[in-house]
């Protein structure tokens, strides 16, 4: 019987974990404004050949929302609206954020990644505040390669300085779990507060408050 090694380093997703958005209700009035279907809105600031394209690093945050902005006809002033309201929803979840400072005081190497473009950075320490609880940043538009490409989570264990078995992701998509599971960590599929801090409290043996 194989013994798992000890467990060194926690590594979270930023979007759809350490934030969250309260409600779709502003996204879908745009949706309705623009004749665009449920999700859609979404789907195209995220996903798509520009948003990937962003999150890749091959073109900048602003070059997407330009090419937004043409997608969806909107003047300049409806187009400052629109990407307000996108993320005007969105919250930390402090909760998640104090287990972070319990972990990190306990000794474990606290990491982020995250599929993001090249605003992430300020995002994450100006908007949310994050980044000075982390250990480790591993964002995809700096890296050239997106979860769940094997390579992402390799240069995310490196800088954690920890081996595949001694390393817990924890994300919101199942897709991006199966890619770290698939080099060897160990994965947390995020599907609210209270279900990952006692999965992570089982694998860490810290406890949340």
């Amino acid at each position: 019987m194989s013994v798992r090694a000890p467990l060194r380093a926690v590594i979270f997703d930023f979007g759809g974990v350490l934030v969250r958005t309260r409600s779709q209700h502003l996204r879908v009035e745009w949706e309705q404004r623009l004749g665009l279907a449920r999700g859609e809105a979404e789907a195209l600031v995220f996903g798509g050949e520009s948003g990937t394209a962003a999150q890749c690093g091959r073109i900048t945050d602003e070059a997407h929302w330009r090419w937004l902005n043409q997608r969806l006809g909107l003047s300049p002033e409806d187009l400052t609206r629109f990407r307000e309201d996108f993320f005007a929803e969105d919250h930390l979840d402090t909760v998640l954020v104090e287990y972070i400072d319990r972990l990190r005081a306990a000794g474990f190497h606290l990491g982020l990644l995250s599929n993001a473009s090249d605003i992430a950075r300020r995002v994450f320490s100006e908007t949310y505040g994050v980044l000075s609880r982390l250990d480790s940043v591993t964002i995809s538009c700096e890296e050239g390669v997106m979860k769940p490409d094997p390579r992402i989570y390799r240069i995310a264990l490196e800088r954690a300085g920890a081996q595949p078995g001694e390393a817990v992701f924890v994300d919101d998509v199942a897709g991006n779990i199966e890619g770290a599971r698939q080099v060897g960590m160990l994965g947390v599929h995020f599907r609210g507060t209270e279900q990952a801090l006692a999965e992570l409290a089982a694998l860490t043996g810290v406890a949340p408050e």
